[in-house]
Formats: structure tokens, sequence, C-alpha cells
């Protein structure tokens, strides 16, 4: 209690507080949503998926997913361990579209620009990525 009582007369009122964001910046950030939605949605329909997935919470998720031919259980583990499975959905995402580590570098870090390149551009859909890699002989 007594703890408690210090730590409050301590407290500084004297700090400037943040700024309100601004309107400009609240429109930019809407704009630059409903482009990452529009890109996702052609890039769901260019993989023969429906595009409206990808406005639909979880559920695009699975359609991603199956796009790059992961397992519908992995939908787990993008819940408990996001940043790592998004890497690799990425990375998969660019494979199954024919792109190499350095466009999937570009949708992991800058995906506001790589997505619509993917969707938007030439870009054809060549199959899952995951497991497709062939055994080699022992």
């Amino acid at each position: 209690m007594i703890l408690s009582t210090l730590l409050l007369l301590a407290q500084d009122t004297d700090m400037p507080q943040a700024p309100a964001p601004s309107p400009a910046g609240a429109i930019f950030g809407l704009l630059v949503a409903v482009l990452c939605i529009a890109a996702l949605w052609k890039i769901f329909s260019k993989a023969g998926q429906p595009g409206w997935a990808a406005i639909v919470p979880i559920y695009n998720y699975i359609v991603w997913l199956k796009i790059v031919g992961r397992p519908i259980w992995w939908i787990f583990l993008i819940f408990l361990c996001a940043p790592v499975l998004m890497v690799i959905l990425g990375i998969d995402l660019a494979k199954s579209f024919g792109k190499g580590i350095g466009f999937a570098l570009g949708l992991i870090f800058l995906p506001f620009i790589f997505l619509p390149i993917l969707g938007f551009g030439s870009a054809t859909y060549v199959g899952p990525a995951a497991g497709t890699s062939t055994p080699t002989a022992a």
C-alpha cells in the first residue's frame, strides 16, 4: 500500500500527451487497407478460390492455407505463433505464383506494395508451393 502510494506521488504529471491522429492519416490508412483487401481478393481469384473470402475473418486464412498447400489445421498455429507462420505463408504464397525469395521478402515486409503487384500484375498461379519438393534418392 505504501509503495503504491509512493509510486502514485512520484508520477510526472507534466508529461506531454500524444497528439490526436489526423483525419488525413486515418483516410490514408483506410485507403491502404482497401487496396490490400482488393489485392488479396484478386490473388484468391487467380488461385481459383472465391475472392470474397478475402473479407471474411479467419476464413481468409483457411483459403490462404489452401492456396499455398498447407494443411487446414495450421489455422490453430497461426493464432499461436502468427509472426513465424506469416513469414512461412508469405514465402509459400510467392512460390505459389512463381516468384522468388526476393518477392517473398517484399510480401513479408512491404505487403501494401507487393500484394497489389501480385494481385493486379501479370503473375499467374502455378499451384501450391508447400510439399512440392521432390525427394532425393539416398
